[in-house]
């Protein structure tokens, strides 16, 4: 204890183990900031209950001695942070003397784990020129590893395990598994032990009692976690794949079990979250699970598995010699415009290659169709990706109107002139793509064509008022918080380095973009009650009854932009059956796509008469 601080304690004016804490502020010492980062204490004035620090990143750092006891951690001058102040060029020399002994200075001072992110924030332009760490970091890497004395992961967000004791590296990886208590930590456990297999050349012992555990853990996991089922033996076939000496029991648990036991659709979702070479072995298991009909199962779950499941689905399809199949299926699903976005990117970036026989004019209909439902919609944005593929693919408009013939070109650009997804400035670079390989199209922002449309918006005065509440809050609640938040995680330094600040910079974006969406909406809207609507043909603000081929009447809502409710059956005017409908009368017959099956219907308007609110 400092001996200014022990008078305080025996005069008993505070607390011995308050002077103890008290005692790590005493000039000499050093600490730890959550902001600042590491500090070495230069001064401080008990009476004034004030000290003085320097910190890495803000030197000469006056603090209240309460704030500082509250907000600072200590540490010993041996800690290696505590060096990096005080003896950098010792650090600086053992570096390249000795790496490992630096590494393992490091994960000392952290608790004997960091992650490589952490380990590369810590050492990169203060131990190592910036320019120079990752050679020197894939170097010691690769030595650690032969080194044994930590577990390194290939991913730089996992952590880098120091191994204590007297306890063998193989030992020391299975006492890690045996340790933790859920699936999560098994599954990381795991992927250290493959990262280091050859840690249990002459110990298959140890690895074998494993077996069982896991068995038990993916049996328990499949009922209420099945993502984490599928990764635990994912992650436990690699084991064995890299093992010389171990073979799977019998009656263990394997993917092919899991698939079996799940419903495609939940299948879908939880494989979805999975990392792309664990995806891969779950979609490999399909024929072991399902025999001759796990093409007709994969396909299935094709439109539901994310970006990179569509890749490696279609992948295996086209190793194994069944891409036909998925073309067939992809073929009817554009035709009932059925198909998701993620597989329509696919389908895009693969135009000239597995999908050159599903690119056609329909895929570009699929497309706007998509976007112009996923904009009605009230939820979160599905088709943002699709969206930008066709702005960033400067030939996917080019190719797909190139292969329209002149009517199919037309009804195509008139389409996307019309969608509201797109700017004025963003329509305008589109519209010049098509023009060029149709320049028959250009008619329709020229000459006859070129008076100012009406873009105006009819809606009801309840959504208007919907989307002025969210304006709102977006201006005074939202965006306000954000600003705050990204000015907090700028204070914790490194933006490279800082989730934090690239979390809110993103959300900034995301907020800013909504911000301008919503004032453009609403500044084109016109409210509306739907009173008096002329009933003599379809219009906005009329009920219309359909007869099916069955005889089966079936009533229909057209109201504003913002009002679809597709349970109640009330349709936006903009929607696909809304368009379908408005401006027709009675005796007229319509298709229309079924709202499960997305087959075509055609429907009779029987009657049309006022929606009265």
């Amino acid at each position: 204890m400092h001996p200014d601080v022990a008078k305080l304690v025996d005069a008993g004016r505070i607390p011995k183990p308050i002077g103890e804490r008290l005692s790590h502020l005493a000039p000499g010492n050093f600490c730890i900031h959550k902001s600042f980062g590491t500090g070495k204490i230069i001064a401080w004035d008990l009476p004034g209950k004030k000290v003085t620090i320097d910190f890495e990143k803000s030197a000469g750092q006056t603090m209240e001695l309460q704030f500082a006891f509250q907000k600072t951690e200590w540490i010993p001058l041996t800690d290696f942070r505590a060096k990096k102040i005080e003896q950098l060029e010792e650090l600086r020399a053992l570096s390249k003397s000795d790496p490992i002994a630096l590494i393992v200075h490091l994960l000392e001072s952290h608790g004997g784990n960091m992650t490589g992110d952490a380990l590369e924030k810590e050492i990169s332009g203060a131990v190592i020129p910036e320019p120079l760490f990752k050679k020197w970091w894939d170097t010691t890497k690769k030595a650690l590893r032969e080194s044994r004395l930590a577990s390194v992961p290939q991913k730089r967000s996992a952590p880098i395990i120091l191994r204590t004791g007297d306890r063998t590296p193989a030992e020391a990886l299975v006492a890690d598994f045996e340790a933790v208590r859920d699936i999560k930590g098994m599954i990381r456990a795991l992927e250290a032990i493959a990262a280091d297999i050859g840690a249990f050349e002459h110990d298959s012992q140890s690895l074998k009692r494993l077996l069982c555990d896991i068995d038990e853990g993916a049996k328990k996991a499949a009922r209420v976690q099945l993502g984490q089922a599928l990764q635990l033996v994912a992650a436990r076939d690699e084991v064995i794949g890299s093992s010389k000496t171990l073979e799977l029991d019998p009656g263990a648990v394997r993917l092919s079990d899991l698939l079996l036991s799940t419903e495609p659709l939940k299948l879908a979702e939880e494989s979805s979250k999975l990392p792309s070479g664990r995806q891969r072995a779950v979609y490999e298991a399909f024929p072991d699970a399902f025999a001759d009909e796990w093409v007709e199962k994969i396909v299935r779950v094709f439109d539901h598995v994310g970006a990179r499941g569509v890749t490696e689905i279609a992948r295996i399809l086209l190793e194994r010699g069944e891409l036909p199949k998925l073309v067939s299926h992809l073929r009817s699903s554009i035709a009932r415009r059925a198909l998701g976005a993620d597989a329509l990117i696919w389908v895009c970036r693969e135009r000239k290659f597995a999908a050159s026989d599903v690119f056609s004019a329909d895929v570009g209909a699929t497309i706007l169709n998509l976007l112009e439902n996923d904009h009605l919609s009230d939820g979160p944005r599905k088709t943002s990706r699709l969206q930008t593929l066709l702005g960033d693919d400067k030939h996917l408009l080019t190719d797909l109107v190139g292969i329209m013939d002149v009517n199919e070109a037309r009804n195509f650009a008139r389409r996307l002139l019309d969608c509201p997804v797109f700017g004025d400035l963003e329509k305008k670079s589109l519209m010049a793509r098509i023009i060029k390989v149709r320049p028959e199209t250009g008619e329709l922002v020229s000459g006859a064509h070129s008076k100012r449309r009406d873009e105006s918006l009819i809606v009801s005065w309840e959504s208007l008022e919907r989307k002025k509440t969210e304006l709102d809050d977006l201006v005074r609640v939202r965006i306000p918080q954000n600003t705050k938040d990204i000015s907090i995680a700028r204070s914790y330094g490194d933006l490279r380095e800082n989730f934090e600040y690239k979390s809110a910079k993103d959300l900034q974006k995301y907020l800013m973009h909504r911000k301008s969406e919503l004032e453009r909406d609403i500044t084109r809207a016109r409210g509306s009650d739907f009173k008096d609507a002329n009933a003599s043909k379809v219009n906005i603000g009329t009920i219309v009854t359909l007869m099916d081929a069955s005889g089966i009447p079936v009533e229909m809502t057209v109201l504003g932009a913002w009002d679809s409710q597709p349970d109640q059956k009330m349709v936006s005017y903009l929607s696909e059956v809304g368009k379908s409908l408005v401006g027709r009368q009675c005796g007229d017959t319509i298709q229309i796509r079924h709202e499960t099956t997305e087959a075509l219907e055609s429907l009779t308007i029987q009657s049309i008469r006022p929606f009265n609110p």
